[in-house]
């Protein structure tokens, strides 16, 4: 493999996409278009009025089973703050270069190299949606839709510290209670008052008892707030709540423990208002991904290192369609969320020429598989 030119990733870096900036987003959604263009793939675009564009790449089908690669286009800080690109020996520094440009570069120059090796691409998709950072509330629907079609789903989010892929993502439910008092002078009506305040004193306590780390729950209260001041009686107050789980049987404790919580709460006389719900369910191991990784090891010829991670991503959407999914074949990198993010040079190497045996293997070297149809 030709040494890699970062220049290349350093535009995409430089291009701010902002997960609320469409603008930024879009035109960063025009550079994997043109930078694609070469690869003879159809293009589907998803037009959004107040969020970026979503992009699915067609490749034409053929014997082989058919990949979805799934990535996202948007970064998390808004235009001027953080737009830099360097690079020294061993790194390469700037927004996204590890979650999740850096990642998408990598597929970019695997299915490169895949098109030098066979003429043209077959059977590989590529959907790029452009909310991931902000929840995925518009693309989840999409992913779950486009996810099903496919034999398998491989994610591009950065690796483990030693290669990892991941296997097994928390599920996350995210909350805002809101809950309504009556306000009242406290020193001369005290008893006319119904204080929100201390509502959501006892409700932060009940929600926090519901976290059991032996089982990997949790309920965090992340935000608060509520009263007037210290002489009236609150009349409202808000919460905002998150809850992450391992397993199916958990998640539906919380998800139920929260709501109780708040029904039994109005007993009080407070009222209480509930908005938000589960944001992605849990990515866990199964039987069809572990033989999707098995697959993998046979082809590499050693095994990949595993590893399961609290943080979510499009991954646990993909899998809950069914659809065998492994995450984390980006590049090794840290400081993500960060102004020090940063991605390892050689980990992109390592990386581009896995995936790129991986998919020729897969979608190359089983001819004899009957293909899936579009309509499978």
């Amino acid at each position: 493999m030709d040494s890699l030119d970062f220049n290349e990733l350093a535009s995409l870096i430089r291009c701010n996409s902002y997960s609320k900036h469409k603008a930024g987003v879009d035109a960063h959604g025009e550079q994997m278009i043109e930078l694609a263009a070469t690869l003879g793939y159809t293009l589907t675009r998803y037009q959004r009025e107040h969020i970026g564009d979503h992009l699915l790449l067609r490749a034409p089908r053929g014997a082989g089973k058919k990949i979805l690669l799934l990535g996202h286009l948007d970064t998390v800080y808004p235009p001027d703050t953080f737009v830099e690109f360097s690079e020294d020996e061993e790194c390469v520094y700037g927004p996204g270069v590890c979650d999740m440009k850096g990642g998408n570069w990598v597929a970019l120059n695997a299915l490169r190299q895949l098109k030098r090796t066979y003429g043209k691409l077959h059977n590989i998709d590529w959907l790029l949606v452009s909310d991931e950072e902000i929840g995925s509330d518009d693309s989840k629907a999409l992913t779950t839709k486009i996810a099903k079609q496919y034999d398998a789903c491989l994610v591009f989010e950065a690796a483990g510290k030693n290669h990892e892929l991941v296997v097994a993502r928390k599920g996350i439910a995210t909350y805002t209670i809101t809950i309504t008092g009556k306000a009242a002078h406290a020193g001369n009506h005290y008893r006319d008052g119904i204080d929100a305040n201390f509502a959501l004193a006892n409700m932060l306590m009940e929600m926090s008892a519901l976290t059991d780390l032996k089982r990997g729950s949790t309920v965090n209260v992340g935000k608060i707030q509520g009263g007037i001041g210290a002489n009236t009686i609150s009349p409202s107050a808000t919460m905002i709540v998150e809850a992450r789980f391992t397993k199916a049987s958990e998640q539906q404790r919380l998800l139920e423990g929260i709501e109780n919580i708040c029904l039994a709460i109005e007993v009080t006389g407070v009222s209480v208002k509930l908005e938000g719900g589960l944001q992605r369910g849990v990515m866990a191991p199964t039987d069809k991904q572990s033989a999707l990784l098995s697959e993998i090891n046979e082809i590499l010829g050693y095994e990949l290192p595993v590893e399961h991670r609290g943080g979510v991503s499009d991954a646990n959407t993909a899998a809950a369609t069914g659809t065998p999914t492994l995450d984390g074949f980006g590049p090794y990198g840290d400081g993500d969320h960060t102004i020090h993010e940063r991605a390892l040079k050689s980990s992109f190497a390592l990386r581009i020429a896995q995936v790129t045996q991986i998919l020729a293997s897969l979608c190359y070297q089983a001819e004899s598989q009957p293909a899936l149809s579009d309509s499978d």
